[in-house]
């Protein structure tokens, strides 16, 4: 798998109270005497949940986060490595960014009950480009990214939110359940995008950032036949928008089912790409984030945690 971190940001800050447990998060303030009987709905569940896990009383847990509700873009698993972040500094833990990853993964799957995979968790806590490979443990190998590789794709990529809220834990469930039951165009699509992947990969290292368009293009081809709802008429208006003014590929980002859009043009129609997409969808800030997570110590009662 290859995947790309952009400068999108989700914020967890630890300080330290009189007494009980804390939580902001969504707009929203709760608490409780101990963390064990902290609960929250909405993106407040995942702070919640973690200090339950944590088992952490005394403190105040504030989140943040840059992305849009719904966006596919990973926000949930930024914030989940920021919490997890912030936690081990906290405690004065030194661990390392695939284990933050793992714990960010673990505290949406086995404590909400969140289908997802691993991807989203080591972007926010890598930053910059990286080849995933998921067997019996996951394995990161980082990507080097030039700067002119980074101005090239800051310069190519586009990402356009569509406004649809996403369906990422239904859609990923179906399609867990085809490959389950062997459904032979889920096996046959999933196969193909892992071997796109791995030519991504090798586009990237070899600083192609057109071929690595017509690659993303193909890869969307294949996602969309893996689940009817994986795409919609707006995805499918924006993409048509594109291609007819020159763009290289695009894909729907996350589950899809809406969120956002990825588009890839040439550098000399990217302009004109945009100028005609603007229109259909909210365009977003594309900038490469090479740092990941990252933890600043403001005082000694607080802990902050960004990741990228």
């Amino acid at each position: 798998m290859c995947n790309l971190a952009i400068a999108s940001y989700a914020r967890a800050t630890l300080r330290s109270i009189a007494n009980g447990v804390e939580l902001h998060a969504d707009g929203t303030e709760h608490r409780a005497d101990h963390a064990r009987m902290l609960r929250a709905d909405g993106d407040a569940s995942l702070g919640a949940a973690a200090l339950r896990r944590a088992q952490l009383d005394d403190v105040r847990l504030e989140q943040a986060s840059e992305f849009p509700r719904g966006a596919g873009l990973g926000g949930s698993s930024a914030a989940g490595v920021a919490v997890a972040a912030a936690l081990a500094a906290w405690r004065g833990e030194s661990i390392s960014r695939s284990e933050l990853a793992e714990r960010s993964r673990a505290l949406e799957v086995d404590e909400l009950g969140i289908a997802g995979g691993f991807q989203d968790h080591y972007a926010a806590a890598y930053g910059g480009a990286l080849a995933l490979t998921f067997r019996a443990k996951a394995r990161a190998e980082e990507i080097p990214l030039s700067d002119g590789l980074v101005r090239a794709l800051e310069r190519q990529c586009l990402v356009a939110y569509t406004g649809e809220s996403r369906i990422s834990g239904a859609t990923i469930t179906a399609v867990l359940d085809g490959y389950r039951d062997r459904a032979p165009h889920v096996v046959a699509a999933l196969a193909r995008m892992r071997a796109l992947a791995v030519q991504m990969i090798d586009a990237l290292k070899r600083e192609r950032v057109d071929e690595l368009g017509q690659l993303v293009g193909e890869h969307w081809e294949q996602q969309r036949t893996l689940h009817e709802k994986i795409t919609t008429p707006s995805i499918d208006r924006l993409l048509d928008t594109a291609r007819a003014h020159g763009a290289l590929g695009g894909k729907a980002l996350g589950a899809s089912g809406g969120g956002s859009v990825l588009i890839i043009a040439p550098a000399e129609r990217v302009d004109e790409v945009r100028a005609h997409v603007s229109p259909l969808a909210r365009l977003l800030p594309f900038v490469v984030d090479k740092e990941g997570a990252h933890v600043t110590i403001r005082e000694q009662a607080e802990t902050t945690a960004w990741r990228s």
